[in-house]
């Protein structure tokens, strides 16, 4: 068996320094173990075999020392630790390896827990994963008001926390608010809490403010240890756990239909904690985690997570940064829900003049009372300080006029779904503006190299297509027209960068990536119910992958017209692959808003639309045409360049379209099933090794 010290050989090793600090009012020294990389906070500590060896050695040098009162925890400047060293668990190929991992882990952090005097944590930053886990088996805990990130991230990547957190943490905060941090956080986008959440829930027994953080720390440990301060903690024992953990579980039901083993593995042990011993939960971890390391879904979500922090910040076949040219005012054509969305995303991170168009001004006022309606929102949140609102109203504006675009650099339409409509607009704006002022459309279909045929400089045009809510969503696909050249391409990639988007170059191809796919995904399904399958099979019949909801609950939400129109679209560009549903032209004419009412219950009248097919299909019949027809698609487009490589594909589809972390994205679900008669990705890459 290979020793995991050699699958942990690129290691960067969290040094465990130990140094004397007397504490105030005479309560006694404290030996403080610092936590550091040698690196600044962009690149956070974390522990493999290495780090968990010098965190020892620190412990084996404090132990036996009766001089000490307490035993101090504490990070590098922003940074507390964020968790195990992924890249070497990614490696793991022995079930033995990773119990070794786990066991490593516990004999390690359990021991702050076990120490002859009381042990403090200062968490003064980022505390993820197994970082988080060091603060949780110390006695005490304080944190920093400033702190930014405080998780459990490891269901969201496939795993459980490990070394200790499904064990230590429902005991101290209580079961529900241990699902909400270990299961539904990650869950819901990787969602991380801040100090004050954290402080809040009781994560942490006291909170200072950054400037002096660990000076009041270390007087706040003094005064706990001479007994002028006491820690009274909740006794959740009597709490209903089975009534949290079959809450939860119905609830991961529902939104994961059992597709991955994660989240139930950490409520299992969620639940064993009420009445394990310590011995017994650590163990328990140890074989969950064993098993997970073992698992594909640890690998894709290794791999969906790469792509998000590595390819997204440098996204393939984006032009030179030093290109971009500056972007001082935004117009926006249009001013509907879309239009306004963007105008206050531009506003808030660009910080600088939106000026939004439309027809009447009727229009105009519904359109920027949006956008100031949103900003007393974040107000009243403590989003935006007084200051920072009545800035952003400021600099949001309506004009009836394209003559408001003269000096900008930079015009997004968000009209009519419709090329005349939209050549039209973008003839009326070039009329006005430099020849430098990008145009850029928010298209989701139709081509962008015929929207900007008839204009003088076609070169600036360029495709921007968010992703409905604007705010939320985090891809934005940047698509390159035939003529668009690079300084157009360099301002729409630092324009989205500012944004905070991640973009993906995508060439100007019908419905470029995610609609396309979607569309052709959905279209095999309504085709399966047209053809006679019942309806409720046909939508659940993929739900073993865990996607976030299914086919006619995305039909209710992107609205049955613009499905169609974007079927109609598409049929056109490839009419052997795409066909448009005359059932869902029925439900767009009957004025249905999809097959299920309000409360999600089936519309029996929207339902009946659909009735008439005699050649029905079986579940799995429907789940192999969906994924058959994805397959086929993803390898046309890659054949056609639409994306350099199948790791923008999963990009797009994991930001733009929920698909889940655990898959890794489509592709390397479509590899691990076989669906594909070639792989997209090179064994090993997001699955175990071979």
């Amino acid at each position: 068996m290979t020793d995991i010290k050699e699958l942990f050989a690129d290691e960067i090793v969290t040094r465990a320094t130990v140094h004397d600090v007397e504490l105030p009012q005479g309560a006694g020294t404290m030996a403080l173990i610092t936590l550091d990389n040698g690196f600044d906070h962009t690149k956070p500590s974390t522990f493999g075999p290495g780090g968990l060896a010098s965190l020892g050695e620190a412990l084996d040098a404090i132990a036996g020392r009766g001089d000490l009162a307490a035993v101090g925890v504490v990070g590098k400047p922003f940074v507390f630790a964020v968790g195990a060293d992924l890249k070497g668990a990614a490696l793991v190929s022995e079930r033995d390896q990773a119990l070794q991992i786990g066991r490593l882990g516990h004999e390690v952090f359990r021991r702050l827990g076990e120490l002859d005097v009381p042990s403090f944590a200062f968490v003064n930053g980022a505390a993820m994963g197994g970082g988080l886990e060091i603060a949780l088996h110390c006695t005490y805990r304080t944190i920093s008001a400033g702190v930014p990130a405080v998780a459990l991230p490891e269901c969201f990547l496939g795993l459980v926390p490990g070394w200790g957190g499904t064990q230590l943490l429902p005991r101290l905060i209580g079961p529900a608010a241990a699902v909400k941090l270990i299961i539904d956080n990650p869950l819901s986008q990787n969602r991380m809490i801040k100090g004050r959440e954290a402080f809040g829930l009781g994560v942490a027994d006291a909170m200072f403010e950054p400037a002096d953080f660990l000076e009041e720390s270390l007087r706040w440990a003094s005064a706990v240890l001479r007994g002028d301060v006491t820690v009274s903690r909740a006794d959740h024992t009597a709490e209903d756990w089975s009534k949290t953990v079959s809450d939860a579980r119905f609830l991961l039901d529902m939104k994961l239909h059992g597709a991955s083993p994660a989240p139930y593995r950490a409520l299992e042990l969620l639940e064993l904690a009420r009445t394990a011993t310590r011995d017994e939960g650590f163990a328990a971890e140890d074989q969950a985690l064993a098993d997970l390391l073992m698992g594909d879904e640890l690998r894709a979500g290794l791999y969906a997570f790469d792509l998000v922090q590595r390819r997204a910040k440098k996204p393939a076949g984006a032009p030179e940064a030093a290109l971009a040219r500056k972007v001082t005012k935004v117009g926006v054509v249009g001013a509907g829900l879309m239009a306004s969305q963007m105008a206050l995303l531009f506003a808030r991170r660009l910080e600088v003049p939106v000026v939004l168009t439309d027809l009447d001004q009727a229009r105009l006022d519904k359109g920027v009372g949006y956008v100031h309606a949103e900003i007393d929102k974040l107000l009243a949140k403590g989003r935006v300080s007084g200051d920072q609102a009545n800035r952003l109203r400021a600099l949001v504006t309506g004009s009836l006029t394209k003559d408001a675009f003269a000096d900008a650099d930079f015009v997004i339409e968000a009209v009519f779904e419709d090329m005349k409509v939209k050549q039209k607009v973008f003839a009326e704006v070039e009329a006005v503006v430099s020849a430098e002022c990008v145009l850029a459309t928010n298209t989701s279909s139709l081509s962008l190299t015929e929207m900007a045929s008839g204009l003088r400089h076609p070169e600036r045009v360029v495709g921007f297509h968010f992703f409905n809510p604007v705010a939320v969503m985090p891809l934005l696909e940047i698509v390159r027209g035939e003529r668009t050249d690079d300084a157009t391409l360099a301002t729409a990639f630092a324009v989205g960068r500012s944004l905070k988007k991640s973009s993906v170059l995508v060439k100007d191809a019908p419905a470029f990536v995610v609609n396309r796919l979607l569309t052709r995904f959905m279209g095999e399904v309504i085709g399966a119910v047209d053809e006679g399958t019942p309806l409720e099979l046909a939508d659940h019949a993929l739900d073993g992958l865990g996607l976030p909801m299914t086919p006619f609950a995305l039909l209710q939400l992107v609205g049955p017209a613009v499905a169609l129109h974007v079927a109609e679209t598409m049929h056109e560009a490839f009419p052997s692959r795409y066909g448009v549903s005359e059932n869902l032209a029925r439900l767009v004419a009957a004025g249905k808003p999809g097959v299920y009412a309000p409360d999600f219950s089936t519309d029996p009248e929207a339902v009946a639309l659909f009735a008439g097919g005699t050649s029905p299909s079986t579940a799995e019949q429907v789940r192999l045409r969906a994924l058959r027809a994805l397959a086929e698609e993803i390898r046309l487009m890659l054949d056609e360049g639409v994306v350099s490589a199948p790791q923008d594909i999963d990009l797009c589809m994991v930001l733009g379209a929920g698909w889940p972390f655990h898959l890794g994205g489509i592709t390397p679900y479509l590899d691990r099933e076989g669906i594909s008669e070639v792989r997209f990705l090179p064994p090993g890459v997001a699955s175990v090794p071979a």
